[in-house]
């Protein structure tokens, strides 16, 4: 039973969801939300508190496996740089926890939960609902975010 938790980075919100890969293949989800930090908090405080949550998280869970989302280009740039500052931060803690992350794209996420590459966010909400048969589609965005992330990283890894 392998314990897999999805990390979808930012620097105000970050999305977590560990997710169980069953003997028989099921799904489960474990749990799953956000660590957010103030707008007001400098950035450095604000990395700080991501790191502290994180790591919190992780001695209460301790994953078998990590996957974060691959940073793309943004057409901001200033929020590319803190989402990057945000996935250091990601990298350092599971690191530290002994886990090697993979990373995937959002379109290697769509493609994996939805099958269509350039599935839309609700589409990939719906089958992370279907496929972890939650009675509703997790929120905020940034934990079905991450949820999916973690369901593909099982699903890539269980096959190949």
């Amino acid at each position: 039973m392998t314990l897999a938790l999805g990390i979808d980075p930012g620097t105000a919100t970050t999305g977590y969801g560990l997710v169980r890969l069953m003997p028989d293949g099921e799904l489960v989800a474990v749990s799953y939300g956000i660590i957010s930090t103030p707008k007001e908090a400098t950035p450095p405080a604000r990395l700080e508190m991501l790191f502290d949550d994180l790591n919190k998280l992780l001695k209460k869970h301790k994953p078998d496996t990590a996957a974060v989302e691959k940073l793309f280009f943004s057409k901001n740039v200033t929020t590319a740089l803190a989402v990057g500052q945000a996935r250091g931060v990601i990298m350092l803690c599971l690191q530290k926890a002994g886990i090697d992350p993979f990373e995937y794209t959002p379109n290697e996420v769509k493609q994996a939960v939805a099958g269509y590459g350039s599935a839309d966010k609700k589409q990939v909400q719906e089958m992370v609902r279907a496929l972890l048969q939650l009675d509703k589609i997790p929120k905020p965005d940034d934990a079905a975010d991450a949820l999916a992330i973690a369901i593909t990283h099982l699903n890539t890894n269980r096959y190949g």
